[in-house]
């Protein structure tokens, strides 16, 4: 049985995932480390919720707690639309270093419960990051049990982010309401 470090990337997402390997007789300890997030108040939020849900339903959670404002934009500033490839290497490749500090035997993330997210991407990345530490990546597809899990969120009240995480996919969602602004003030 694989000793699994779970990187969460929100407590919403981790509902399904984690109730699939508890069905799979996995018990994953929850790994935070999100420097993706922003801006601080939305970081702040979507840890606190998670650290609640992990009490309530007794999951071991460890917190590597970096805002990472400055470095993260710094690092994609030039190329915002390869963001989310670096976003997933960070994230990953922490997650496979602490868990080969801390005797874990595999990774896997909570990522790739999100229909919105590149999966190939984050199994290849995380393949690698694994591979570089000498564990294993557990290439989990949780996607089929998103809308579950998020239902589910639903019911226990827990803090929904409206977009992915960071400054950009912020931008995104309002994208629709910011042309439309342009157009209406570039009529004046």
């Amino acid at each position: 049985m694989e000793k699994l470090l779970l990187h969460i990337c929100c407590a919403p997402c981790a509902v399904a995932c984690i109730k699939q390997l508890r069905q799979e007789g996995v018990e994953p300890i929850g790994f935070w480390y999100n420097p993706n997030i922003h801006p601080y108040m939305e970081y702040r939020a979507r840890r606190e919720t998670l650290i609640e849900y992990a009490k309530s339903i007794d999951l071991a959670l460890e917190i590597r707690d970096e805002y990472g404002l400055k470095k993260f934009t710094k690092a994609v500033a030039d190329h915002p639309e390869n963001r989310c490839e670096y976003c997933y290497a960070v994230r990953l490749e922490e997650t496979a270093r602490y868990a080969k500090e801390h005797g874990f035997t595999a990774i896997a993330t909570t990522l790739t419960v999100s229909p919105y997210q590149n999966r190939p991407l984050i199994f290849e990345i995380g393949e690698k990051a694994a591979k570089k530490y000498g564990i294993k990546f557990l290439p989990y597809d949780f996607s089929p049990h998103f809308r579950e899990g998020q239902n589910e969120a639903r019911e226990l009240e827990m803090y929904m982010q409206k977009y992915c995480g960071c400054i950009y996919s912020e931008e995104d969602r309002y994208q629709s309401k910011i042309e439309k602004d342009q157009k209406k003030f570039s009529k004046g």
